[in-house]
């Protein structure tokens, strides 16, 4: 996934062509992200957006194209799965390699696998490149450390919550959009992090009364009710429902749900008496500047971008790992909070709605922007930026060695752990195979974890 752009001869795995100009190519920066969700790639379009309007010319990459063998989709779809029919699985993934600070052998394996395909999908005039998500962090990383990449790599943090995976040997620089995920960027190893605010789409800012009325109006949602909006999202996973019933049956708002691609989830909720089910929506700035309270189950872009509307933001029923650490770093930041008992549903969302507490949130909130473009996230990329000529092409025996770890690496592969363990960043785990094959084939799980429901099976 890139940007526009041409290649002399065919393009590698991984990048679309786009129009060279010689005037900017001095001025190149490549931008490795991972369509897991949606959060890391709408970081990564936004830091696309400023550095494109700043006068460099950006390439974008999906890592998931670059792995061999086809396997990112498999990559993907395992992950997605987890989360479906197996949350506590990727509990126990996230909450293993946080305590252990990094990933198994056969993530490992399948990340070195990547590497000489990240290396030969970069132009030769790169100046600098930005990850935003942890296994491009770890690819970089390594192509760093080895001295095959010359050139500065930023992390760029999506999240509050910083898992140790997203803190990779080799990076120069990781930004953060606030104080509370630096801190824990530096309490996993990171050695220069930079607090420079978040970056989102600038649709999304406050509105004023009139423009609140016309977005309610365009959504055909009611006049005057205080509205929930509940986001799960790209793939509306979690608890939905049952939030959604929640919501509505506190008395306190009328939900109003994003469920993503999710189109199952769109119907049952509305079987189940919600009127205001939608699924894919592409005008989410004017969905938010008709609620009034967003609920969200995993803290990644969407809090971000409602921050950026001044939007008091709550965390309920979060799904497990990132969703989870999101909410307490958020709660802890001061900008959203994290309700960890139904009995405070009401109270504390009619106080967000109309009291002091969603008041002092989003004051809070909209401080994470107080950043001028000279102070962002786009402008330490541009002051880290340096052209570099690249390393010289290695020798025929260290080609030979790469060649053959590549081929071990890509043999490692074959093992299903990743494809369940990709969205922590990959581990490895006692009950891996009989995981994966619950997972792949969408059985009865409860083997594996007795008395556990599955709240996928629901949606």
């Amino acid at each position: 996934m890139v940007n526009p752009g041409t290649l002399p001869g065919p393009a590698p795995a991984g990048l679309l062509p786009a129009p060279r100009d010689p005037a900017r190519d001095s001025r190149r920066v490549a931008i490795v992200s991972a369509s897991v969700g949606a959060g890391h790639d709408g970081a990564a379009a936004e830091l696309d957006r400023r550095l494109a309007a700043d006068g460099f010319a950006v390439d974008r990459y999906d890592l998931l194209d670059l792995l061999p063998a086809g396997l990112g989709r498999a990559v993907r779809d395992g992950y997605h799965r987890m989360l479906v029919l197996a949350p506590w699985a990727y509990q126990r993934v996230y909450a293993g390699t946080e305590r252990s600070g990094g990933c198994g052998p056969a993530a490992r394996a399948l990340l070195r696998s990547a590497e000489d395909r990240v290396l030969r999908a970069l132009r030769p005039d790169v100046g600098a490149v930005v990850s935003t998500y942890p296994g491009a962090s770890r690819v970089l990383g390594s192509l760093r450390l080895d001295g095959r990449l010359a050139v500065p790599v930023v992390t760029y943090l999506t999240d509050f919550s910083v898992h140790p995976l997203w803190v990779a040997d080799g990076v120069d620089v990781h930004l953060a959009a606030h104080a509370v995920p630096a801190a824990q960027a530096r309490a996993a190893g990171a050695r220069d992090v930079r607090v420079c605010g978040p970056v989102t789409d600038p649709r999304f800012r406050p509105c004023d009364p009139a423009e609140r009325a016309r977005a309610r109006a365009g959504f055909g949602l009611p006049e005057h009710a205080p509205l929930a909006l509940l986001v799960a999202g790209s793939w509306g996973v979690g608890p939905v429902r049952q939030v959604a019933r929640e919501l509505r049956d506190c008395g306190a708002v009328v939900p109003v749900v994003v469920c993503g691609r999710n189109q199952a989830l769109v119907r049952q909720l509305r079987a189940d008496g919600i009127e205001h089910a939608f699924g894919w929506v592409d005008d989410m700035p004017g969905l938010m500047h008709a609620a009034d309270v967003l609920v969200q189950n995993a803290g990644g872009l969407t809090s971000l971008e409602a921050f950026a509307a001044g939007l008091p933001v709550v965390g309920y029923r979060c799904i497990p790992g990132h969703g989870l650490t999101n909410a307490a770093a958020l709660d802890e930041a001061g900008v959203a909070v994290w309700i960890r008992d139904p009995a405070d549903l009401k109270s504390m969302l009619g106080d967000l709605v109309e009291g002091p507490a969603g008041q002092r949130r989003r004051e809070a909130a909209l401080a994470l922007f107080a950043h001028s473009p000279k102070e962002g996230p786009a402008a330490e990329i541009a002051r880290i930026h340096r052209a570099v000529p690249p390393p010289p092409p290695a020798g025929p025996h260290l080609r030979r060695r790469r060649s053959a770890r590549r081929l071990a690496a890509t043999a490692a592969t074959a093992s299903a752990v990743w494809a369940c363990a990709v969205g922590a960043g990959g581990a490895t785990t006692h009950e891996a195979p009989a995981l994966l094959h619950a997972v792949s084939h969408g059985l009865d799980l409860d083997g594996l974890a007795p008395g556990r429901t599955l709240e996928g099976h629901r949606s």
